[in-house]
């Protein structure tokens, strides 16, 4: 696939500042769009030419910057060909370079696993199991048991739902996987929040519809941009409970007032990890005619991948014909367990709550201790924090955090066109004790930048 040169210069975003020569800026930012899964492996770039004039630079940088590149093993070049993303030959999973194995993972947003409501789920499904081993194994829609399950959940919710107005897939990633595939087409618009869940606007890019960007500010959503961009979006993508990466959970008097003008995608991942108060409203109380979906690796474990989409049948009738030609069904045990952990209300497990609070206003105190620089606004639920630098060195922290002890995830992951660069996303899904270690070791780093440190390192995925 072939890369043109404006959609680089729009990744790598403000990459002339900060300390070192442009060639070396220019390499260590592509680098990072290489590790960070933004520039996919076998593409190509665009020529040296091309993309100086993009980025309005001479040629001599741009060559030295992927000469640099191919020596570290980050591209490929050949006669008369353009430059091809690919990884070093050493590069495999384990410690990255220059971190130790214990390098506190900052990058994933997920709670551990309940170890004993795991077991005792799995227990009752193996016990449940043979009354399905007449049958063939194969269901596009899933277990009745879960689409039952998973109504119910909406139901005590206050929004009544029917299990044919359910579908079972393979995690909320899954489910949008499927809806983009039903629903655009190629340069098809697609209304997205602005940050949003990096793996959506993947998708998104997957079946080339064009991300139509709406801020979500710290005081929240604007309807009025919403709305305006809804007229002329084919999809909207909202994340209104516990929004990742910013934690904003929409108001109920946005809800009952937002109507948008096209199909609308309400992601629903994080709705049971209300920390201060109840859990918000389903959206779809307010639009009925919302494409809900949801799943339980945030709110239950993240190995668990279970998911679904809520929509009218006619809507699901269309997933399935898509779904064909992808695969065949979610497997069994998953659902037969989920739908006990659902029954038996445990995404929502008080003592998870408070420890999640706990660490929450750990990492709150952290920052305030040891980078009382950044704004990091606490949200009322969810897993994580957007704390914002006074200066745009997002990706240049998250290249040299490794040897400070901690990963994280730049903020461009976040959004497009390089945004975000004075913005990094902080999970508080890990023990307290760790959140203060992973603070403490990046305000060295922040404090390393400024004194001209540089780094070359492999980020961790975002979850």
């Amino acid at each position: 696939m072939k890369v043109s040169s404006h959609v680089v210069a729009r990744m790598l975003g403000a990459w002339q500042e900060g300390p070192g020569s442009a060639h070396q800026r220019l390499s260590d930012r592509l680098r990072l769009l290489v590790l960070d899964g933004r520039l996919s492996l076998g593409s190509t770039l665009p020529s040296e030419r091309d993309l100086a004039v993009a980025l309005s630079t001479s040629r001599t940088t741009v060559g030295a910057a992927y000469r640099t590149l191919v020596e570290q093993g980050y591209l490929a070049t050949r006669a008369r060909a353009r430059a091809t993303v690919r990884l070093p030959d050493d590069t495999s999973p384990g410690p990255r370079p220059g971190a130790s194995p214990g390098t506190i993972d900052l990058s994933f947003a997920a709670p551990p696993a309940p170890v004993e409501i795991l077991h005792a789920a799995f227990a009752a499904a193996l016990e449940q199991l043979p009354r399905h081993f007449e049958r063939h194994g194969y269901d596009r829609n899933g277990t009745s048991e879960l689409r039952e399950a998973v109504a119910h959940w909406y139901e005590r919710r206050g929004l009544p739902t029917a299990p044919d107005h359910i579908l079972i897939t393979n995690g909320a990633q899954h489910a949008l996987a499927l809806l983009a595939r039903t629903l655009l087409s190629p340069r098809d618009q697609v209304l997205i929040d602005h940050p949003t869940y990096p793996h959506a606007i993947a998708t998104f890019t997957e079946v080339r519809a064009r991300p139509l960007p709406v801020a979500v500010s710290s005081s929240g959503w604007d309807t009025v941009q919403l709305q305006a961009a809804g007229r002329i979006a084919r999809l909207a993508y909202l994340i209104p409970d516990f929004h990742n990466p910013t934690g904003l959970c929409m108001p109920a008097s946005v809800r009952q007032s937002l109507r948008l003008a096209c199909p609308t995608v309400i992601d629903e991942t994080m709705t049971d990890l209300a920390l201060d108060g109840e859990s918000p409203e389903p959206f779809a109380l307010h639009m009925p005619t919302a494409i809900s979906i949801g799943s339980v690796s945030k709110s239950i474990w993240g190995g668990l991948r279970i998911g679904w989409i809520r929509a009218a049948p006619s809507v699901l009738e269309r997933v399935q014909q898509t779904r064909h030609a992808t695969d065949l069904g979610t497997p069994l045990v998953e659902q037969l367990a989920t739908a006990v952990l659902l029954n038996d209300g445990r995404t929502r497990r008080p003592g998870t709550l408070q420890q999640l609070r706990s660490q929450r206003d750990a990492l709150s105190r952290a920052l305030a201790e040891h980078l009382p620089g950044i704004h990091a606004p606490q949200p009322a639920g969810g897993l994580t924090l957007w704390a914002t630098f006074p200066q745009p060195i997002s990706s240049r922290l998250a290249a040299i955090a490794p040897d400070y002890g901690v990963t994280i995830a730049a903020g461009p992951r976040f959004g497009i066109g390089g945004a975000f660069e004075r913005n990094i996303r902080l999970p508080y899904a890990l023990p307290s004790s760790r959140l203060t270690l992973a603070i403490r070791g990046l305000a060295q780093a922040e404090q390393a930048l400024t004194r001209g440190a540089t780094g070359v390192h492999n980020p961790a995925p975002v979850a």
